[in-house]
């Protein structure tokens, strides 16, 4: 006899989310070192730093696909350790969309709201591609997609499950202007709605005046950690300089 289907337990409904003193070693070398950030629903939190800082590092083990050498990860009342029905409230959106290019917009969104054991899965789909403006273009191919339509798809499907914590791993990479204006839109929606939002970009125009807390990392430590950081460009380019300069010291 075929067994049922697994049907995940409920997702936690949490209002925080903790990273206390984390690092994380790859072998010799330490990707992070004693990280700690808080961010709390209806807030968009940002990972700031240059290439190699382990900003991917942290999204990684925030999303529970890696887990910290030490420290302590926390959403809300839960820890890593609940698994797959802690990660039916996390929607990640990274570098890779996840997207079937031969299949529909309207037929990948199904998909994937299937996945997380949606009660009514094609009208999940129908909402989502409303959301993202692509009701006429539900029907077509994601191949023929640019790559900004593609973005507005996947972020659809790392949302279709109504998580609290939302993922992004430079999600304006590629976006042409308007596409990122409307990403940012759809960002403080989510904001006002009371979903936990965090993320790593190289974006600071876009991202200056869209962020709550932003967290600046160099070389896998923590450089700055600022509330409501304005002049993004400026501040980042001050933090940076003097986090080398206190390294050099």
């Amino acid at each position: 006899m075929t067994p049922p289907p697994a049907v995940f337990p409920p997702s936690f409904d949490f209002a925080f989310v903790s990273v206390e003193d984390v690092s994380r070693s790859f072998g010799r070398r330490r990707a992070l070192s004693r990280v700690s950030l808080r961010a709390t629903q209806g807030q968009i939190l940002g990972i700031l730093g240059p290439n190699g800082a382990g900003k991917s590092t942290l999204l990684a083990i925030l999303a529970t696909l890696l887990r910290p050498t030490t420290g302590r990860v926390a959403y809300g009342a839960a820890s890593e350790a609940q698994g797959p029905a802690l990660r039916a409230s996390i929607g990640v959106l990274g570098h890779d969309l996840f997207l079937y290019p031969e299949l529909t917009a309207r037929e990948n969104l199904e998909f994937f709201a299937g996945l997380h054991h949606a009660a009514d899965a094609p009208g999940a789909a129908r909402d989502a591609l409303a959301r993202a403006g692509l009701e006429e273009r539900g029907d077509d191919a994601v191949s023929t997609f640019s790559r900004g339509m593609r973005q507005r798809v996947a972020l659809e499907r790392a949302l279709i499950h109504r998580p609290r914590l939302l993922l992004l791993d430079e999600p304006f990479t590629g976006l042409d202007e308007g596409s990122a204006l409307a990403l940012v839109a759809r960002l403080q929606a989510l904001r006002e709605a009371g979903t936990i939002v965090i993320l790593a970009t190289h974006d600071l125009d876009l991202a200056d005046g869209l962020l709550d807390h932003a967290l600046f990392l160099r070389d896998g430590r923590p450089a700055a950690s600022l509330p409501r950081p304005d002049h993004l460009r400026a501040t980042y380019r001050d933090v940076i300089a003097r986090s080398r300069s206190e390294a050099g010291a």
